[in-house]
């Protein structure tokens, strides 16, 4: 006869759970590295939103407060710094419209 026996396939079964087992926690532990490069990277899109806007702001008052600048100056440099801000918010918003559709997947 020489079959496989019951036993055998049962072994053959168990050795597909575990490999399944393996593949799974791999899959989970890559899941929870990308979520904590996703929260990183959150994070730093934060911190140049907090840093660039304070220095914005800093530069603004200098302008405000400097007794050197012509009134036109001041108006040409205050739609400069406008223009400034606007490009911060533009990248801060496409940043992290970036890092959420890096993790969903585009069906196309």
């Amino acid at each position: 006869m020489g079959g496989t026996s019951e036993r055998e396939y049962n072994e053959k079964l168990d050795e597909i759970r575990k490999k399944l087992s393996k593949r799974t926690k791999d899959v989970r532990d890559d899941t929870i590295k990308i979520e904590k490069v996703k929260v990183d990277a959150l994070a730093k899109i934060e911190d140049m939103r907090r840093s660039a806007d304070k220095e914005a702001n800093k530069i603004e008052e200098n302008i405000v407060k400097s007794k050197d600048l012509a009134p036109e100056s001041k108006q040409r440099l205050n739609l400069e710094l406008t223009n400034v801000r606007n490009e911060i918010e533009d990248n801060y918003a496409k940043l992290r419209r970036q890092i959420a559709e890096s993790i969903v997947p585009v069906i196309a």
